[in-house]
């Protein structure tokens, strides 16, 4: 299995490959679905991809935007870029650009996005008939549904998300945000109010709030745990995934590293004995460092119920805090010059993540 890592800019696309990862997928500058995200100039992308490629690892781009009329202009030139920069596929969830995809770039392999709600094997055949190699299937398949589709369609690859946030609305297609701010989830600008805490209002009482409350601590009515897997991987491996997708392109370097080596030494172990594997819970806990809401495993064992919600905060469990990233190491001096990227105080207890997970604590 393929483990996938985000790249939302080029600091974490070297670092998810340092960590672990098989392969990136990224934004350029337009038609990518995370504005937020610091995405890639031309010219990073052509960094990053060779950076990529050297290693014998994957690049994939997003197109994956819904689009819009004008979207259209300069989106041609676009894919004959991204082309011949070496991307080793693109990502789409529109129609109408994938004939564009297949009509300047025949050989360029496509994925269908998420975005595009396949959630049973008649739609991941149509999109096989039109040339797709890849399904990034819909969060809300479970395992079950997703094996029964690699059993009708053996040569379709499988992409399923196996850790980060979770989306209310079917995949992403939601209108909250776009209603409520003006912000369009489907172009990249979500404003995420499915974490916002609401009160009612009655029209003959303005500026009259009044709370509604499942308990002392409020109420989150759209607020989901966070997807996480990694205890998981034989289920996903019998059910025929052929890549594991980690999400958060808009997360921390951190995240990036932390999440890639914990499934990375997950993936391994299963590799190495598939009879004998077990789980460890140090995998539970290294995923466990980085900012979440409690965790939960979506879809794949059935529809979730009330223990896949967070009921008490939308706000993340911070547990451990992100310092700093080691430039470079003077072995003979004994020396590291780390770039600091949160306050460190005398006497706080540090931990030096490595990629081979011989940590130090200091």
């Amino acid at each position: 299995m393929e483990l996938l890592a985000p790249a939302g800019d080029l600091e974490k696309l070297k670092m998810a490959f340092i960590y672990g990862a098989d392969a990136v997928y990224l934004a350029g500058e337009r038609f990518g679905l995370r504005a937020g995200a610091g995405n890639f100039t031309p010219g990073q992308m052509k960094e990053g991809i060779e950076f990529a490629h050297d290693r014998g690892k994957k690049v994939y781009v997003t197109v994956n935007v819904i689009p819009h009329n004008d979207d259209f202009t300069g989106m041609a030139d676009y894919i004959k870029e991204i082309t011949a920069l070496g991307a080793d596929a693109v990502i789409v969830s529109d129609p109408g650009i994938l004939s564009l995809v297949r009509e300047i770039s025949p050989d360029m392999p496509i994925h269908i996005s998420t975005q595009a709600n396949v959630t049973n094997y008649m739609s991941a055949r149509f999109w096989q008939r039109q040339g797709v190699s890849r399904i990034v299937a819909a969060r809300e398949m479970s395992l079950s549904e997703l094996a029964f589709m690699h059993q009708i369609l053996p040569e379709m690859e499988l992409e399923v998300f196996v850790h980060g946030a979770m989306c209310v609305s079917y995949s992403g297609r939601c209108l909250l945000s776009n209603f409520m701010c003006g912000r369009d989830a489907n172009r990249g600008d979500c404003a995420h109010p499915c974490r916002w805490k609401y009160h009612l209002t009655e029209e003959t009482r303005p500026g009259e709030y009044f709370p509604v409350e499942e308990d002392k601590t409020g109420t989150f009515i759209f607020n989901s745990k966070d997807l996480c897997m990694i205890d998981h991987i034989p289920q996903l491996a019998k059910a025929g995934i052929y890549s594991l997708k980690i999400e958060g392109r808009m997360k921390s370097v951190f995240y990036v590293a932390t999440i890639v080596r914990a499934y990375r030494k997950a993936l391994d172990k299963w590799r190495e004995n598939p009879e004998e594997y077990e789980i460890e819970s140090r995998w539970l806990e290294e995923v466990s460092k980085v900012s979440h809401r409690g965790f939960t495993t979506g879809f794949y064992f059935g529809k979730p119920g009330p223990e896949s919600q967070n009921y008490r905060t939308s706000s993340y469990i911070r547990e451990w805090e992100f310092i700093g990233v080691v430039r470079s190491y003077d072995e003979r001096e004994q020396a590291a010059v780390v770039e600091q990227r949160n306050r460190l105080l005398k006497g706080d207890e540090i931990e030096i993540m490595q990629p081979d997970g011989n940590d130090i604590q200091m």
